[in-house]
């Protein structure tokens, strides 16, 4: 299957779990977005996979207009809903894949795009899209899931999102993000790392894994190769299983 049709049929069933998440409402990494980047009020911006629209309705609050795109009807559908109801009236919403967006070049001030790319096929490209669309001078921001360099580690923790999530598709490692948008010719202004606690009942919960294949991740989570338990980290916290993940900020320019 397609891993686009995947990503529809996930993310269709639980769009509703997206907009809810406190993970995805309330983080550091998107109270780190709206501090680092040098927000315009006259600006149009685009964010990619907006997922349950967060993003979005942060970027809105501080520039003129937003484009919310994702690939999953349900899931716009959802973002809308939640954007119109915090009173919010400069979101348009699209259908887009990330991969090819139906913009013309040189449309957006700034693209975001936060805890989505890992369920895209090619990173690369989806960058160099993001670099397409911005202006000269325009600004791109991405947020996402990383894995440690070691291969090992790499093929374990991708391993155990994908049981979770079969439309996972890969967590890349810092470098490789780093890699793409030097081949795209965005110039990295600002990079952070931030450590992300999970809640596994919670985690796996968000798409629905029947009681079978939690049984696997908690196994996968508990027994995990040395260097891939070091950076999951699990541990038991007043009776419940908690880990973490580990996340980039990249924000970058394209060059006037």
């Amino acid at each position: 299957m397609d891993n686009r049709d995947l990503v529809k049929r996930q993310f269709g069933a639980h769009a509703e779990n997206y907009v809810v998440s406190s993970d995805h409402a309330t983080s550091d990494s998107l109270e780190r977005l709206t501090a680092v980047v040098p927000f315009e009020p006259g600006w149009r911006a685009l964010d990619i996979a907006t997922g349950g629209g967060h993003t979005a309705l942060a970027v809105a609050r501080r520039v003129q207009s937003v484009v919310a795109t994702d690939l999953t009807p349900e899931m716009l559908a959802a973002a809308e809903g939640f954007i119109r109801g915090q009173g919010q009236a400069n979101v348009t919403f699209r259908e887009a894949d990330a991969q090819a967006l139906p913009f013309a070049a040189a449309e957006f001030d700034l693209a975001t795009c936060r805890i989505a790319p890992h369920h895209f096929p090619d990173c690369a490209r989806f960058v160099r899209e993001m670099a397409r669309v911005l202006r000269p001078g325009g600004y791109a921001v991405l947020i996402d899931n990383t894995v440690p360099a070691d291969p090992g580690a790499a093929r374990h923790i991708n391993a155990f999102e994908q049981l979770r999530d079969p439309s996972h598709h890969w967590a890349h490692t810092e470098s490789d993000w780093l890699d793409f948008f030097a081949a795209a010719g965005l110039v990295v202004r600002h990079q952070e790392r931030f450590r992300k606690a999970r809640d596994f009942d919670d985690w796996t919960g968000m798409m629905g894994a029947p009681p079978a294949v939690k049984d696997q991740l908690r196994v996968m989570l508990l027994q995990a190769p040395a260097a891939a338990r070091e950076a999951l980290a699990p541990a038991n916290v007043e009776g419940r299983l908690k880990f973490y993940l580990t996340e980039i900020m990249l924000l970058a320019q394209k060059p006037a």
